[in-house]
């Protein structure tokens, strides 16, 4: 049985949905319940038997345009573990694009990162090359990016910090570095915090990086490593934009692909593409007013 939850335009849901159902009907994917979840939310569940993800999410794309949903093969429930990506998923910006702008580099540096992010470069090797572009910049433009640029994205502290409340274990897993990413837990609410450190000798970036690169497998490991840590039977939730992401995704038991690169959106079975991060709480059936964190 698949179960897709999802909040779509009021105003596409009745004529959205009438469609969907009959392509689903002529697909072979009949569905046996599709309904709001109760009469105070805006969140439809639609239950079909099978297991054709693929074609549920489809007709969804097709019938209901911009969503913010999740797809699972069991009953939804609060998971275990949260691990999330920082740059552009947690917050509005990539660190390193606005840190090159201090440089007069962020044009250049910022090309290299949507490269990486959509999957067209080697992100181990995209990262040195971009590290490499800031050598002798100060170390104090570090905090004046934080303080003038690094934002929360709508909802984060509230979607972390609710989880938390139930039990949940949160991680912040980042192919950026921990100069920011280590303030970023901190107003957000993660418990662990894993990323990439910026060599700095005398006051300035050396172009360098301290220790093991985090990338795609870091961020699986993490995953892995956390849910080892709960047993059998945990249940978890991992959120990203980009290429890297995508192993995370895939291994968790709730992907979210948050206003994602094509090729991570595709990799995901939950998806934010209209409301905030709160809309994952929705998706989760977390009455409102349980939420923490605003």
């Amino acid at each position: 049985m698949l179960i897709a939850r999802l909040i779509a335009d009021p105003a596409k849901l009745q004529t959205g949905l009438d469609a969907a159902l009959a392509e689903l009907k002529a697909k072979g994917l009949p569905a046996a319940c599709a309904e709001l979840l109760d009469a105070n939310s805006r969140v439809l569940q639609i239950e079909c038997p099978g297991d054709d993800m693929a074609t549920l999410r489809a007709v969804i794309d097709s019938h209901f345009g911009q969503t913010d949903g999740l797809i699972a093969r069991d009953e939804i429930a609060v998971p275990h573990l949260f691990v999330s990506d920082m740059d552009s998923t947690m917050i509005g910006q990539e660190c390193i694009d606005e840190l090159a702008d201090f440089a007069g580099l962020k044009e250049k540096i910022a090309d290299i990162t949507e490269r990486a992010m959509q999957g067209e470069l080697d992100f181990r090797s995209a990262l040195r090359e971009r590290v490499a572009l800031l050598t002798g910049l100060d170390e104090a433009a570090i905090q004046q990016c934080l303080d003038e640029r690094i934002r929360p994205n709508d909802g984060a502290r509230v979607l972390v910090e609710t989880l938390k409340s139930r039990g949940c274990r949160t991680a912040l897993v980042t192919g950026g570095f921990h100069h920011f990413a280590d303030v970023v837990a901190d107003q957000i609410g993660f418990e662990r915090v894993v990323g990439n450190r910026l060599e700095v000798a005398d006051g300035k970036l050396t172009g360098g990086l301290v220790g093991d690169i985090c990338d795609s497998s870091t961020k699986q490991a993490v995953l892995e490593e956390e849910l080892a840590k709960l047993g059998d039977g945990a249940i978890s939730m991992a959120a990203g934009d980009g290429a890297n992401d995508i192993p995370m995704l895939e291994a968790s038991s709730y992907g979210i692909a948050y206003r994602a690169k094509p090729k991570a959106r595709a990799a995901a079975n939950g998806w934010v593409e209209q409301g905030d991060l709160t809309a994952l709480l929705e998706l989760l059936e977390i009455p409102r007013e349980e939420w923490l964190g605003g």
